[in-house]
């Protein structure tokens, strides 16, 4: 196995993932990049979305807020940049239906107060640990001006990531809950999302079907 395709699998385990992304999964974003490149602006909107929706409904958090700000304001930074890519390579930037994956996991959130603040900080972390990894892996295996974008993108995932799991962390102990349950039941459940085979291809998608 080649080090770029065993490096998914460290970044796994370095941001407490279960598994790592399916060789296929890769191979078969390396055949559709413009679906790729859509579904990946769409993500980074959809990131900013969550992060506003949280500094929303927990206001009274001041450290939440001001945090959340910087990253929305990245991720927004990021849906240009993706955008901007598009139209240099030709793609048109359309509307593309959701994948299952961010679905699901909102499905196993708790629903009520306070574990589902936790719940809500936890996934976050998942699912910007989950595109660090991705990004690392397809950096070698996209044309250099795609690759190179993605290479730049992983540093700023792990920042997210990192900044997730502090704010869960940090609420945990002011709200007196425990974190490590929590994080192994929906890091399983997204695990799951993540390698199964999926019938649609989607950036955060499983092992294509």
């Amino acid at each position: 196995m080649s080090a770029a395709a065993a490096a998914p699998a460290v970044v796994a385990a370095d941001f407490g993932l279960r598994a790592p992304t399916p060789p296929a999964w890769f191979e078969a974003a390396a055949g559709s990049l413009e679906t790729l490149l859509v579904d990946h602006a769409n993500c980074e909107k959809k990131a900013a979305s969550t992060a506003l929706g949280l500094m929303f409904a927990y206001a009274d958090d001041t450290r939440l807020g001001l945090s959340l700000a910087r990253l929305a304001r990245e991720e927004l930074r990021h849906y240009e940049q993706v955008v901007r890519l598009l139209d240099a390579l030709g793609f048109k930037y359309t509307r593309l239906s959701p994948g299952r994956y961010a679905g699901e996991l909102r499905r196993a959130l708790s629903t009520h107060e306070p574990a589902r603040r936790l719940d809500l900080l936890i996934v976050g972390a998942l699912i910007e640990a989950r595109s660090c990894e991705r990004f690392r892996g397809l950096a070698p295996r996209l044309p250099p001006r795609v690759g190179g974008f993605y290479a730049g993108l992983e540093a700023a995932e792990a920042r997210h990531t990192q900044l997730y799991l502090d704010l869960a962390r940090d609420y945990a102990a002011r709200a007196g809950l425990g974190v490590a349950a929590r994080f192994d039941e929906l890091a399983r459940i997204e695990s799951l999302l993540a390698t199964q085979p999926d019938p649609v291809f989607r950036f955060h998608s499983g092992s294509p079907a």
